[in-house]
């Protein structure tokens, strides 16, 4: 998948059944949080950021390595 030097969008990944089913899998308890869709305009780039906070650095660069194998 092309993620434009992570400069895809969150809404763009979502939209996206490939993407989705991957954010899905890894990630479904977050799938239903409120904030997903105030986060649709978030580039790939800063939801990587953010979600460093939260997440294991290696959780986020083999979701990052699977989205781009897509």
């Amino acid at each position: 998948m092309d993620l434009r030097n992570n400069k895809i969008t969150v809404g763009e990944l979502l939209d996206d059944p490939r993407s989705l089913a991957v954010f899905q899998r890894r990630f479904g308890k977050w799938m239903k949080h409120p904030m997903l869709s105030a986060g649709r305009n978030l580039t790939l780039a800063q939801l990587m950021e953010l979600a460093a906070v939260y997440l294991p650095r290696k959780v986020i660069e083999d979701t990052w390595k699977e989205l781009k194998n897509l």
